[in-house]
């Protein structure tokens, strides 16, 4: 295991030059859903601004549908943008990127995805579905791939490695399925790992595991980490800054203790009370309540998407999207209350 550890570790790194890992300037996505004269279009997300620095752990918090997926799926490159740039270690995709682009793009960046039963193959095996991205972004040789397997089975919990190779999808638990999957997007080596709800879909009794094993990976290989997930307790848990999404909007990013223990949007107030907190009693009336239902994504508000649900709402709000305020060192929100 020691030749392979040391195979693994030389070959196929990113050096990442002085600057964000991650930068996400005007990042818009529409989709075009409904019948031929009766179409819409789908703001997904509408002119996203923001940057990860190197080693850094952002988790993007929101309800389902706010875009949060979107995000991760177009920085991968999963989906194209409607407009904007992402840029990936200072290089950024042209706008007709080819194979060898996207090959080369994707070698930078790599996605732990949502669903465990279904992001796998069921026809291959654990060994094969492990090697493709040594193979594909040629990180070792052929001769050192089933050795850099092995460690990447054990990095991630399943040992002995050896009896997981022959393993097909069926055959493995939830835990062990996604675990397959952490292992499959790190031997791409990337400098950017983005994960996506990568708990959701599992057991309470193996989440904080899984949540723990992805920041103990993060620690050791230095990767920065996207972490998407609705849960503002578990973003406060993991991360080093929290951003905030509604709407395919961001209304408020900064450091994690501050956006949990001091959340200034109405919106980011909303997950906080709804956040569990074991030591926390509400009295009646302390609870925050928003009224109305999330935005139809066809047809937001001119203003502030958050706005027709917002008690503190002002006519400023209508009138158009509120420009970022800094609130704290390093913390920002989208709000006309500040």
């Amino acid at each position: 295991m020691a030749r392979a550890s040391s195979a693994l570790s030389a070959t196929g790194a990113h050096l990442q030059p002085p600057g964000p890992v991650l930068e996400v300037r005007g990042l818009t996505k529409h989709y075009t859903v409904g019948r031929l004269g009766r179409q819409k279009v789908v703001h997904a997300l509408s002119s996203v601004d923001l940057t990860l620095g190197p080693a850094e752990v952002l988790a993007l918090v929101g309800e389902s549908g706010s875009g949060k997926t979107t995000f991760a799926r177009v920085v991968a490159y999963l989906e194209r943008p409607t407009a904007g740039e992402v840029r990936l270690l200072g290089q950024a995709l042209p706008r007709r990127p080819s194979q060898r682009d996207l090959r080369e793009h994707r070698s930078k960046v790599q996605m732990v995805f949502q669903d465990p039963y279904t992001s796998l193959d069921p026809l291959h095996t654990v060994r094969y579905t492990v090697s493709r991205p040594l193979r594909s972004f040629r990180v070792v040789p052929r001769k050192a791939q089933r050795a850099a397997v092995e460690e990447l089975l054990e990095q991630v919990g399943l040992v002995p490695p050896a009896e997981y190779l022959r393993r097909y999808p069926y055959q493995l638990s939830g835990g062990q399925r996604q675990r397959v999957g952490i292992a499959r997007a790190l031997a791409a080596r990337p400098a950017l790992l983005l994960a996506d709800e990568p708990t959701s879909m599992l057991d309470v009794s193996i989440r904080l595991t899984i949540m723990n094993l992805l920041l103990d990976l993060q620690q050791q290989r230095a990767l920065s980490l996207l972490f998407v997930t609705h849960d503002l307790a578990g973003a406060a848990y993991v991360s080093d800054r929290i951003a905030i999404m509604y709407a395919g909007h961001l209304l408020e990013v900064g450091p994690a203790a501050e956006v949990m223990g001091d959340p200034r949007h109405p919106y980011t107030q909303l997950l906080r009370s709804a956040a569990p907190d074991p030591g926390r009693q509400f009295n009646r009336g302390q609870r925050f309540d928003a009224h109305g239902s999330p935005p139809d994504l066809t047809s937001l508000p001119a203003g502030c998407p958050f706005a027709p649900r917002c008690p503190h709402v002002r006519p400023e709000c209508l009138a158009g999207v509120p420009e970022w305020r800094q609130v704290g060192p390093g913390h920002q929100v989208r709000c006309a209350l500040y």
